[in-house]
């Protein structure tokens, strides 16, 4: 199969304007988020709504598409990239343009996930650990996921899934294994497609999560492990951090 990583980067943020050309370790960031997708994947490309984002990667030899500063979503700009390239690709990988720190391994195992031929849409998880307490794991700002046996997708909520009857919730983290979302996203090129023509569900709006709007209408999602904690960069303290931790791993 092959493998394109599209990475979203829109110049206008609320909370971080310009956020993929903030500076990280004397790069852009965005560079950093391109050359981590580099090699692990068949071909990778920026599609971004802003000509100061595209100038900048073409400095520094990365590919690049200008595309609508209409769309609802990542992944609708993520479409009308693919659709810009000149060749076909079997999964495209939504890689968001504030995660300069992805993984190798977190990538392969969202490729892994298609080697099952029913998903159409995969994404990763991270088992929650006791450490990590019980005000992480009730936090409605980190998703949880239920998965099936075969390791496909139930449900995200920002609620805490399963609930554990007869169990203090002081126990919880004891006595099972709940999984944290990591918001990152593979579609095999067709699905991609089909989801950016659906309009909003009845559960995506309760929740407030986009990947109920797929699952209500019949898409499976593929879920992969991985014990990776992602570092995603939405405000200039979080640049700051991540500073810090670049630093660690030199």
């Amino acid at each position: 199969m092959k493998f394109i990583a599209i990475i979203p980067a829109r110049y206008a943020s609320t909370r971080f304007p310009g956020k993929p050309l903030a500076m990280l370790g004397g790069k852009p960031m965005i560079q950093r988020v391109y050359e981590q997708v580099c090699g692990i994947l068949d071909d990778a490309v920026v599609a971004t709504d802003d000509e100061r984002i595209y100038e900048a990667v073409k400095a520094f030899g990365g590919k690049v598409e200008m595309t609508s500063t209409e769309h609802r979503s990542g992944t609708d700009r993520c479409w009308e990239a693919y659709c810009k390239q000149g060749s076909t690709y079997d999964v495209v990988v939504n890689v968001q343009g504030d995660e300069p720190f992805i993984r190798a391994a977190q990538l392969e195992a969202l490729k892994a996930c298609f080697e099952d031929p029913k998903t159409d849409i995969a994404t990763l998880v991270k088992p929650f650990s006791e450490a990590d307490g019980l005000a992480a794991l009730e936090n409605p700002n980190s998703p949880k996921v239920v998965v099936d046996a075969a390791h496909q997708a139930l449900y995200f909520s920002r609620s805490v899934i399963p609930y554990l009857r007869n169990v203090p919730r002081e126990e919880w983290l004891r006595n099972h294994t709940f999984y944290k979302h990591i918001g990152i996203y593979a579609f095999r090129t067709e699905v991609l497609q089909a989801v950016t023509s659906l309009p909003q569900s009845t559960l995506e709006k309760c929740e407030s999560l986009e990947q109920l709007r797929w699952l209500e209408n019949g898409y499976k999602i593929g879920v992969g492990v991985t014990d990776i904690e992602t570092i995603g960069i939405d405000t200039p303290e979080d640049l700051a951090k991540a500073e810090d931790f670049l630093a660690t791993l030199k």
